[in-house]
């Protein structure tokens, strides 16, 4: 069995890291904006939304705990070698629809963030996008170590602040919480929002392959593994709690948070609030962009024998995040996420999630194929 650490890693980087990592990944433009949890748990209500947020984090759980040990007994830090491992030939096919769901997400973050520097300063929203993505450049160009630090930093305040706005928002609306919730009459379709959103989400534990090198044991991969599923979607499931009491008006504003904030009428949270919210576009945006040239580096490194540098980095960053932000500029962040995050989750299903519940665990229980050796 391959190991990954020399047995240096920490606590935290074996149980806490690939959780805090995962949940940068779904936290992203949409949830942490409220419009993913406006359009895939509003329409089941009250009730109904806290039973698909809890589908979703238990396949996260489930997901990332074969994944974690999938990518650990055969060797896979990258998704390519994860995927032919998994895949074989046909990893190919996960190939195009991870580069579409990269494209997708960094499209939407953009669009996020130019939403957030319109609804907060009255810029246009180009100047948003384009903060954002000068900073997931400045992350990720220096590497593993730039954007490991940035997960924890991150996650703290992440976490600090939802806890903080729960509290404001029982403490204001706590009477229409309490209302949204003894007064609902039927429960929507929660089984298909819920596997919806995990559909796509999921990816985000491939995306994060790069921390599994701090795992020391399959032990570590089954704790990190079902951490994730909490840590990615409780700070979710009591955003949404507070969501309800704003139902029906809520469910098509562009940005809910700023909707429930502009309620709570607190002009400096509301700027700490719009700022987590910012850290968290850029943790998500620098992990799948970490990912794409954590892919180039093996790649140079097989055929050329050499590290990729942080110029070559920062030029790679650079194009992607440009074609990306003037997807955002053309389509805005309803569309994107109303269209394209659906016709993705279904995609995702069968590439990945399928594939890897039925050949990936068959493969985990029998032990048929020796562990590549990383590099």
């Amino acid at each position: 069995m391959t190991e990954y650490s020399s047995g240096g890693s920490s606590l935290f980087q074996r149980y806490l890291l690939p959780g805090f990592a995962f949940k940068a990944v779904v936290i992203g433009g949409g949830y942490a904006t409220g419009r993913e949890l406006a359009e895939f748990f509003l329409p089941s209500g009250a009730w109904g939304g806290l039973a698909a947020m809890a589908l979703s984090m238990g396949i996260f759980s489930l997901c990332c705990v074969v994944t974690f040990l999938f990518a650990r007994n055969f060797g896979a830090r990258d998704y390519v070698t994860f995927f032919r491992q998994l895949l074989g030939p046909g990893w190919v096919l996960f190939e195009g629809a991870y580069i579409l769901f990269i494209v997708l997400i960094l499209a939407v973050y953009g669009a996020a963030a130019g939403a957030i520097g319109s609804a907060v300063f009255g810029l246009n929203e180009i100047w948003g996008t384009l903060a954002l993505g000068l900073s997931i450049i400045a992350i990720v160009t220096f590497g593993n170590v730039s954007v490991e630090r940035m997960f924890a930093y991150v996650s703290y305040l992440l976490y600090a602040v939802y806890a903080l706005f729960v509290v404001l928002a029982f403490s204001r609306f706590g009477s229409e919480i309490r209302s949204a919730f003894a007064n609902e009459s039927q429960v929507g379709s929660w089984m298909a929002g819920g596997t919806v959103y995990a559909g796509y989400n999921l990816i985000g534990a491939v995306v994060i392959l790069p921390v599994m090198r701090h795992l020391t044991s399959d032990r570590d991969a089954v704790i990190a593994g079902v951490l994730a599923g909490p840590l990615a979607m409780l700070p979710g499931a009591l955003f949404f709690t507070c969501m309800v009491a704003f139902l029906p008006d809520i469910a098509s504003a562009t940005l809910p948070s700023d909707f429930m904030l502009q309620r709570l009428d607190l002009p400096l949270f509301h700027l700490l609030f719009q700022l987590m919210i910012f850290s968290a576009l850029l943790e998500s945006g620098a992990s799948s962009v970490h990912a794409i040239n954590e892919r180039i580096a093996k790649a140079v490194r097989a055929r050329r024998g050499v590290e990729l540098s942080h110029r070559m980095r920062l030029a790679i960053s650079l194009a992607l995040l440009l074609f990306c932000m003037l997807l955002a500029d053309r389509f805005g962040l309803i569309a994107l996420i109303a269209n394209g995050y659906r016709a993705l989750a279904y995609i995702l299903l069968i590439v990945f999630v399928l594939p890897l519940l039925t050949v990936g665990a068959w493969r985990l229980w029998r032990h048929q194929s020796k562990p590549l050796e990383v590099a």
